[in-house]
């Protein structure tokens, strides 16, 4: 099986974590941090991101990632994108104003609510691990990057925003802190963004990745 994958550095996120644990997982990596490094689509693609949505989109632009990531998208090969990687696949951010994203999912990127299910305030950022549940209208992971998990699988998460997509169809996990239902993980078609980090997040994290090089 051909497990390369082509990791975008755009100045922007816990890279070598993520090479680290792709490798860990048998993938051959590739990292390019301008789009005029990729002479051909590659088989898979990966967009990682720790920081500000705003901020990841100007790098993806200045670096012409932006246009890369929308063409692979129309291939139908597998992509995955990470924390803030995951948000930008969504048509707008709210952090620190309105931002346009990648526009491959529809919906926004929002404030985790800052009061718990009882109208408590809590902490933000929600940092630490949380159990994955299946979204409304989702039987099975099968076929996805968490095939290989299985419901209350604890990830680990540091976030202030989460993607919220305009269709349920489109939310792959959620997740719940104090009571308050958290995205945790989208997808359309072969397109994947997981709000949390797999390459924190232990075995369960390798069993993403590994998923995601089956697909």
């Amino acid at each position: 099986m051909n497990r390369a994958v082509t990791v975008i550095d755009y100045g922007i996120g816990n890279l070598l974590n993520v090479v680290r644990a792709l490798q860990h997982e048998g993938a051959e990596v590739r990292i390019v941090d301008q789009a005029t490094q990729v002479e051909a689509l590659p088989e898979r693609l990966v967009l990682p991101g720790v920081g500000a949505f705003a901020d990841g989109m100007a790098e993806l632009k200045a670096r012409g990632f932006d246009d890369l990531v929308r063409r692979y998208a129309d291939t139908g090969r597998p992509f995955l994108g990470i924390c803030v990687g995951a948000q930008m696949l969504l048509e707008v951010g709210e952090e620190f104003g309105e931002h346009a994203g990648l526009g491959l999912i529809p919906g926004r990127v929002q404030p985790v609510s800052p009061v718990d299910a009882a109208g408590r305030p809590h902490r933000i950022p929600h940092i630490g691990w949380s159990a994955l549940r299946r979204s409304p209208g989702r039987d099975n992971w099968e076929r996805t990057i968490l095939s290989r998990l299985q419901p209350d699988d604890p990830v680990y998460f540091v976030h202030s925003f989460a993607p919220v997509p305009t269709h349920d169809a489109h939310r792959l996990a959620d997740t719940y802190y104090d009571g308050v239902r958290i995205c945790a993980a989208v997808a359309r078609d072969q397109i994947f963004g997981c709000q949390f980090h797999p390459e924190r997040s232990a075995t369960q994290g390798l069993g993403v990745l590994a998923a995601f090089l089956e697909l």
